[in-house]
C-alpha cells in the first residue's frame, strides 16, 4: 500500500505512477519465474511427487540443460509486465483513494460503530476490497499472462492484437470469479496490515511505520490475503487456463476438483505462493515508498 504522505507535502498523481510502475517492473523480473511455478502446480491436476515435479515445473524443457530451463519459467512475459505494472499503479495509488473516500463520508460512522482503531483499520481494509473488485478491469492482461505460463498451446501462433480481435469479452472469462477472489484477498491485505501496525506496533499515522514495522505488517497482510483467497484464486486460475474455445463453468471446476482431487486441491500452489510472498511484498513496497518520492521531487 502505498498510503498518503504526511503533513502538507503529497506527491503527484504522476509520481505515484511512475513510482508504482517501476516497482511493478523491477518485482516482475525477480518474482515473475516463482508466480510461474506456483500457476504450473495449480492447474496440474495429476499428483505431485518428485518423480514429475520436473515435468510439471519446466514442461517441454525437463531435460533441457539449467540455463534453458531457468527462461522457461519466462513464458509470457510480455503480458506479465503490462499486467503487473498497471496492477501496481492501480492499487498503490487507488487504495488511499478509497480510503480517502470512506473515511470523509463514512469515517464517523465506522469510528462510532467500531471505535477509532478498530474504524480505522476497517475503513482501510474496505479501502483494499473496493479495489480488489476494481482490479477485474485488468483481467483480459492476467487471462493471456496465465494461459502464456500454463497452456502456451492456446496461443496457436496468434499474437495480441489477433487474440483480442478473435476473443473479445471471452477474455474476461471468470471475471465473476475473480471479484469474489479479490474482494476477501485485499480486505485481509490491507486489513491484516493495518490492524498489524495499529494493535503490534501502536501506530496512529500507517504512513509513519519504519522499514522494519513494513517489513511485518505486509507479511502479515500478504500471507492472511493469500490463504484467504486461496480457494478462489485455484478456481480462477482452472477457469482461465483453459483454450480459448473451451469454456468451463466455476462450478464445474469446484465439482470435479473435490470428485478427483479432493479438497486439499483447492491449497495447491500456495506453499511457493506463501514462501514469496513476503520478499515480494518488501521489496515492490521498498521500492515504491523510495521512488514515488524520487520522482516527486521532479514532477
Amino acid at each position: 500500500m502505498s498510503p498518503p504522505a504526511g503533513g502538507k507535502y503529497k506527491e503527484s498523481g504522476t509520481a505515484r505512477v511512475l513510482g508504482s510502475g517501476a516497482s511493478g517492473i523491477a518485482e516482475l523480473l525477480v518474482f515473475h519465474p516463482i508466480d510461474t511455478i506456483a500457476k504450473r502446480l495449480m492447474t496440474n491436476s495429476s499428483h505431485v511427487g518428485m518423480s514429475n515435479l520436473n515435468t510439471v515445473i519446466f514442461k517441454n524443457h525437463a531435460a533441457s540443460p539449467l540455463t534453458t530451463k531457468f527462461f522457461s519459467l519466462f513464458p509470457g512475459l510480455g503480458y506479465a509486465a503490462g499486467y503487473k505494472v498497471a496492477q501496481r499503479v492501480y492499487k498503490f495509488g487507488g487504495q488511499p483513494y478509497f480510503n480517502d473516500l470512506i473515511n470523509s463520508h463514512y469515517g464517523s460512522s465506522f469510528k462510532a460503530a467500531f471505535g477509532d482503531k478498530n474504524g480505522k483499520a476497517i475503513m482501510s481494509a474496505t479501502a483494499g476490497s473496493l479495489t480488489g473488485i476494481g482490479e477485474v478491469v485488468l483481467l483480459p492482461l492476467d487471462v493471456l499472462k496465465i494461459k502464456r505460463q500454463t497452456n502456451p498451446e492456446a496461443f496457436k501462433g496468434r499474437g495480441i492484437f489477433k487474440i483480442v480481435a478473435d476473443e473479445g469479452f471471452a477474455l474476461y472469462r471468470g471475471w465473476g470469479w475473480t471479484m469474489a477472489r479479490n474482494a476477501p484477498g485485499s480486505f485481509a491485505l490491507f486489513g491484516g496490515s493495518a490492524v498489524t501496525k495499529g494493535y503490534l506496533f501502536g501506530l496512529e499515522d500507517y504512513s509513519k511505520a519504519t522499514w522494519t514495522q513494513n517489513f511485518v505488517a505486509s507479511i502479515g497482510g500478504a500471507v492472511s490475503s493469500i490463504t484467504v483467497a486461496a480457494p478462489l484464486d485455484v478456481v480462477k486460475t482452472r477457469i482461465q487456463q483453459a483454450n480459448f474455445e473451451k469454456s468451463v463453468s466455476g462450478v464445474t471446476v469446484i465439482k470435479d476438483l473435490i470428485k478427483t482431487e479432493g479438497p486439499t486441491a483447492f491449497f495447491k500452489g500456495l506453499t511457493p505462493k506463501i514462501l514469496v510472498v513476503g520478499p515480494k511484498l518488501v521489496f515492490s513496497y521498498t521500492l515504491a515508498q523510495s521512488l514515488i518520492p524520487f520522482f516527486g521531487k521532479y514532477v
